[in-house]
């Protein structure tokens, strides 16, 4: 690398850390790895309770991390419009190109080695940190644990590359890209290919030079493409497309403020597809979850409560969208209540989140039983409901601003793990007695509902407390 590539990387890495230490509080924001690390300390710890070894907690990570990798890499789906809604009229040195003389491709390519070095130190070895503590405790080596936070590393490479292409691919035509995901999918069934093989993850179970390979080359042949291919544009919502989406949405909000929202999501850079988009990968990631713990215990866990589970804590990227396209202080100035609002955002949080969630669930049915995936059906919305209430009290409507404060956010995934652990557990328990665990699950799930609807209807009157304030 050269010494001019060097400064400006390192101009990157300072710029990320000042945009989130002004936004979130110096050393408030300074304490996320240590709450990253304690969650995952935590939730290792409880799922070893219950049977579920180093090895299968380790596969699982993998994937969160990887899916994490795709969400940080959807730079070129979120967009500049995102960025200036939520930061202001700023220009990060990413989107510099056009008054610098610098260019695009050497920026994304910064951009990407960026990413990695910074989320691996702010986010993944806090992860491996957490759950080293109590690996090493049930025997893993050392060494088990360091290779680890390497293939860990290398599933966000994996994750944001990957997602940088598919973003440059699909604006030049996102069918194609529909096509050809569908297409890699029926051919890796279709063969018996064990989609483990080329992912990272096959470095930490079968080190090995051909490992090694396949860990690293899918990241750098993704980055060169979606380098190659990435043109940034400033969509404007005007063309025929947008139009026949407006009007589609029109007809099924109900009123102006849910319609406000999907509009908003509708006109942004990478439109409602992001919200299919994010969706399926994490569908696709609880499916190779679910094979992992299967192929690491022997045990089948629920499907139906697994699926419904993951898909609803994962209406917190929809919730962002939702709500990110404006100045919450703004609805001050109108004849609406905070109430009213939080309840828009919630039809449409519904809308987009649980209608997704029900496509991909009906997807599943080509590989799982009828039963289970009504039980997903069934489990889904409830949690989505509970993620929406949790959300709205500790965030309100800016949680990519105020869920990077590190108070809140171990509160917001204590609130989560308060939930989903208790799911979790049952989706493993399953076998013990199938109608008694399933049930549970499902009253769990209700719970968790009714607890969210009574905190949607309690973050009106405590936001319009704080910004009156």
């Amino acid at each position: 690398m050269t010494a001019s590539n060097r400064t400006l990387l390192s101009w990157m890495v300072r710029e990320e850390w000042r945009l989130h230490s002004e936004l979130f509080g110096g050393r408030r924001f300074a304490g996320f790895p240590l709450a990253i690390g304690a969650l995952t300390a935590l939730g290792t710890a409880l799922l070893a309770a219950t049977g579920t070894g180093p090895a299968a907690v380790l596969g699982g990570l993998h994937a969160l991390v990887a899916l994490f990798g795709l969400q940080v890499g959807t730079i070129g789906l979120v967009g500049r419009d995102a960025l200036r809604d939520v930061l202001g009229d700023v220009t990060l040195l990413l989107f510099s190109a056009r008054t610098l003389p610098l260019s695009t491709k050497r920026l994304l390519g910064l951009f990407l080695v960026k990413e990695v070095l910074y989320y691996s130190g702010l986010f993944v070895t806090p992860v491996l940190a957490g759950f080293g503590v109590v690996a090493v405790g049930r025997g893993m080596a050392p060494a088990a644990v360091a290779l680890a936070w390497l293939t860990v590393t290398l599933a966000f490479a994996l994750g944001a590359t990957a997602s940088l292409a598919l973003a440059a691919l699909a604006a030049r035509n996102a069918l194609a890209v529909g096509v050809a995901l569908a297409a890699g999918v029926v051919a890796v069934v279709a063969t018996g290919t064990d989609p483990v093989a080329l992912t990272p993850y096959r470095l930490f179970t079968d080190p090995s030079v051909a490992a090694l390979v396949a860990a690293v080359v899918p990241s750098i042949a993704l980055g060169g493409l979606g380098i190659a291919l990435f043109e940034p544009t400033e969509d404007d919502g005007t063309d025929g497309r947008h139009r026949r989406l407006d009007r589609l949405l029109v007809a099924v909000a109900p009123d102006g403020l849910t319609r406000r929202p999907l509009l908003a999501v509708a006109r942004s850079a990478g439109s409602v597809w992001k919200v299919l988009f994010s969706m399926g990968v994490l569908f696709g990631v609880t499916a190779l979850v679910l094979r992992q713990v299967t192929a690491a215990t022997g045990i089948e866990p629920g499907v139906g409560i697994a699926f419904g589970t993951l898909l609803g804590l994962g209406g917190f990227t929809t919730y962002s969208w939702v709500t990110q396209f404006g100045d919450p202080r703004e609805y001050l100035r109108y004849p609406v209540s905070y109430d009213a609002v939080f309840r828009g955002a919630l039809r449409a949080y519904l809308l987009l989140s649980v209608g997704a969630s029900l496509l991909y669930l009906a997807v599943a049915l080509l590989w799982y039983p009828l039963a289970e995936i009504a039980l997903g059906a069934v489990v889904q919305p409830l949690v989505a409901l509970y993620v929406f209430g949790v959300t709205a009290a500790v965030s309100g409507l800016s949680p990519n601003e105020l869920l990077f404060d590190t108070p809140r956010f171990a509160l917001f995934g204590a609130a989560l793990a308060t939930l989903a652990t208790p799911l979790v557990v049952a989706a493993l328990a399953v076998r013990v007695d199938p109608l008694l665990v399933r049930a549970v699950a499902v009253a769990i799930a209700l719970v968790g509902a009714v607890a969210g609807l009574v905190l949607t209807r309690r973050a009106g009157p405590r936001w319009t407390s704080v910004f009156r304030e």
